[in-house]
C-alpha cells in the first residue's frame, strides 16, 4: 500500500490525478534544519526525516514523504507566519526569478530512494497594492514563499523553467518513475 506522508491536499490532488490509490498519513514531527543547508540538501532532509517518522507506523508499506521550499538567492523562503512576512517574502520575488525545490523520499522496508527536483520561476514585477490584495484573499499563508502558482498567484508568474507539478508540491513525473521501482519489486 502506498501511503503519503504528507496532509498537504496539493500533493493528494496531484498523486490522485497520476492514478494513485494512497492513504495519508501526515509525519507530525518537528522539522529541524541545520544552519547554512543549501536549499536542495533542506528537502531531501526534511522529506526524508517525514518518510522515515511515518514508516514506523506503517512496517511493509510504500512510503511517500515530500517537502517543498521556495528559494531566492539561495536563501530558503519558509510559510509566512504573518501577514507582514508574506507582504515582505512576496516583495522580494517580485521582477526576479527564483527556485521551487521539491525533496521526495519513498521508503519500503530497507529500500529507500531520495530526490529533488528543482524549477526556476520568474515573478512579473508586482505593486504593493497588488501583493496586498493578494494577501487578502488568504491564500499565501499556508505556502512556501507565501503564493500557490496552482491558485490566484499564478498571475504573478512570468515563466517558469521546469516542472510546473514541482512548484505546486510533487514533480509527479520522476515520482511515477521511482515508484515503478517499489511496484515492481
Amino acid at each position: 500500500m502506498l501511503i503519503l506522508a504528507s496532509k498537504s491536499p496539493r500533493r493528494q490532488q496531484l498523486l490522485s490525478k497520476a492514478g494513485y490509490e494512497f492513504t495519508v498519513d501526515p509525519a507530525t514531527g518537528e522539522e529541524i534544519l541545520p544552519d547554512n543547508i543549501t536549499p536542495g540538501d533542506a528537502v531531501l532532509l526534511l522529506s526524508r526525516q517525514k518518510a522515515a517518522e511515518v514508516s514506523l507506523r506503517h512496517k511493509g508499506d510504500i512510503i511517500l514523504g515530500a517537502d517543498t521550499v521556495v528559494a531566492l538567492d539561495n536563501k530558503i523562503l519558509g510559510k509566512p507566519a504573518t501577514k507582514e512576512d508574506a507582504f515582505d517574502m512576496l516583495s522580494m520575488l517580485s521582477g526576479k526569478t527564483h527556485s521551487v525545490y521539491t525533496g521526495v523520499c519513498i521508503i519500503s522496508g530497507d529500500k529507500e530512494i531520495s530526490f529533488n527536483s528543482r524549477t526556476d520561476v520568474t515573478f512579473l514585477t508586482l505593486t504593493p497594492s497588488q501583493i496586498r490584495e493578494y494577501i487578502a484573499t488568504g491564500e499565501p499563508m499556508d505556502k512556501a514563499g507565501a503564493y500557490g502558482i496552482q491558485g490566484k498567484g499564478g498571475a504573478f508568474v512570468s515563466s517558469i523553467k521546469g516542472d510546473y507539478d514541482n512548484v505546486v508540491g510533487l514533480p509527479v513525473k520522476a515520482v511515477t518513475d521511482k515508484l515503478k521501482e517499489f511496484f515492481n519489486c
